[in-house]
C-alpha cells in the first residue's frame, strides 16, 4: 500500500474492499458504502474533535529542544483535563520521520518543559525514556488555551504539508478530547447521514480520546493502544440493546468505537451507558459480543489497528485483503482508502487458532498485541 500524502477527507475516486462473513473479498468506491448497509442497521461513530497535540518547546534543565505529543489522559472530566501522558522527541518535527527521531534530553522527575505559553512538570517517566506523565500549569481553561494558540495537530512526514486543525476534524467533531483524529469517521457527511435516515439505517455516536497512532520506537509501538477513556450517551446504549433485540446489525466506524463498545460489554454483553477507559486490546483471541462490522482505514500488517481486525476475521482472509490492498493501489494512513469487514460468524464458538489452522495455516503478518 501507499501512504496518502494529502489531508482530503472524502476524495472522490476514495476505494473500500469489502470482506462479507464468508471472506468473499470485493472492490467498491467508498462513496457507495450506505449500500452495504441495511435497514434497521445502526451505525455508530466516534464524536471526538481532535485537539492540536503536538507542543514544541524546550526541556528547561539542559535548554534542549523538545516535542511533546500528547498520548493520553485517565478522564474525559474537565477538571481532570492538565494531565497527560505523553510522548517526547528531540529536536526536529514532522518533517523527519518518527523512526529517526532523536531521543528526547533524559528526563526526570520534576523537570519543567516550557511549551510556548505553557509551563509543565514532568510527574512521572513511565518504563521508557520517551514516556512520561505531565501535569500543566494553570486552569483547564488556560490549558485549553495555550493548546489552542500553540498546539499542532499530531504529525508524520508521509504528509509533507502542515496539517490545520479542520484537517483532523471529522464532519461531526464534537468535544475537543481525541489526540489524533478518529479517522474512520472522514466517510462521513451530512449526506451521507442523510442517506442513512432515508434507508432507515440507524445512526449514533460515542465519544472515546483516541490515542496515537505511532511513537517510532518498537518497544513503545508494542504497547499501543494505550488506555483511552471514552463515554457512551443513554441514547446510544438503548439503541443497542434495540438493534440487538431486533437481531440487526451493529456497524462501527472505526477501531476507537470497537473498541469502546467492546469494554463496555464486559463479560454480560450488556452496552452501559456512561464513562470509563479503554484498556484492552483486541485482538485474535477476542471474542466479539457487541460489533457485527466494521469500516475503518487500511491499516498495515504489524499495526495494533491490524491486530484488531483479526477479532473479526482470520489470517488467512486478512492476508488475502492484505494483498488485494496492494496489488490495486489503496492508500494507507489516516486519508488512505477503506476497508469493510463483517464479522465471521462461522468462527464463533471457537478459538481463532483453531480457525486459523483450518484456514491451512496461514502467515500471521503481525505479532503484537492490538
Amino acid at each position: 500500500m501507499m501512504a496518502a500524502r494529502w489531508p482530503i477527507h472524502r476524495p472522490a475516486d476514495a476505494k473500500l474492499l469489502v470482506v462479507d462473513r464468508q471472506g468473499k473479498i470485493q472492490h467498491w468506491l467508498r462513496s457507495k458504502f450506505i449500500d452495504l448497509l441495511r435497514p434497521g442497521d445502526l451505525v455508530i461513530a466516534n464524536d471526538a474533535a481532535t485537539l492540536p497535540a503536538s507542543l514544541a518547546g524546550q526541556h528547561r534543565q539542559s535548554g534542549r529542544p523538545i516535542e511533546v505529543r500528547l498520548a493520553g489522559r485517565q478522564s474525559l472530566s474537565a477538571n481532570d483535563f492538565g494531565r497527560f501522558s505523553a510522548v517526547v522527541f528531540g529536536e526536529g518535527d514532522f518533517r523527519l520521520r518518527t523512526e529517526d527521531r532523536p531521543l528526547p534530553p533524559i528526563l526526570a522527575v520534576g523537570d519543567a518543559l516550557e511549551l510556548g505559553p505553557l509551563h509543565a512538570k514532568v510527574e512521572n517517566v513511565l518504563h521508557h525514556p520517551r514516556l512520561v506523565s505531565l501535569s500543566f500549569d494553570g486552569s483547564p481553561d488556560e490549558i485549553l488555551e495555550g493548546l489552542s494558540r500553540h498546539g499542532r495537530p499530531i504529525q508524520y512526514s508521509h504528509v509533507p504539508t502542515p496539517l490545520a486543525l479542520w484537517d483532523v476534524w471529522t464532519s461531526i467533531a464534537a468535544p475537543p478530547v481525541a489526540f489524533e483524529p478518529p479517522s474512520a469517521g472522514f466517510v462521513l457527511d451530512w449526506q451521507a447521514l442523510a442517506s442513512m435516515r432515508a434507508q432507515a439505517v440507524q445512526f449514533a455516536t460515542i465519544t472515546h480520546a483516541a490515542g496515537i497512532s505511532s511513537t517510532g520506537d518498537p518497544e513503545l509501538d508494542a504497547l499501543l493502544p494505550f488506555d483511552e477513556p471514552y463515554k457512551i450517551p443513554e441514547s446510544t446504549a438503548l439503541a443497542i440493546r434495540r438493534t440487538r433485540d431486533r437481531h440487526r446489525r451493529i456497524v462501527a466506524i472505526g477501531t476507537t468505537v470497537v473498541r469502546a463498545l467492546e469494554h463496555s460489554a464486559g463479560v454480560d454483553g450488556t452496552v452501559r451507558a456512561g464513562e470509563n477507559v479503554a484498556t484492552q486490546r483486541l485482538s485474535a483471541a477476542s471474542t466479539l459480543r457487541i460489533v457485527d462490522a466494521i469500516l475503518t482505514g487500511t491499516h498495515e500488517p504489524g499495526s495494533s489497528h491490524y491486530e484488531l481486525l483479526r477479532a473479526f476475521t482470520d489470517a488467512l482472509t486478512l492476508f488475502r485483503a492484505s494483498q488485494e490492498l496492494d496489488t490495486h493501489g489503496y492508500h494507507t494512513h489516516e486519508f488512505g482508502d477503506s476497508v469493510f469487514i463483517e464479522r465471521d460468524e462461522e468462527r464463533e464458538g471457537r478459538s481463532n487458532n483453531e480457525a486459523d489452522e483450518q484456514a491451512g495455516g496461514a502467515p500471521v503478518l503481525a505479532s503484537q498485541q492490538a
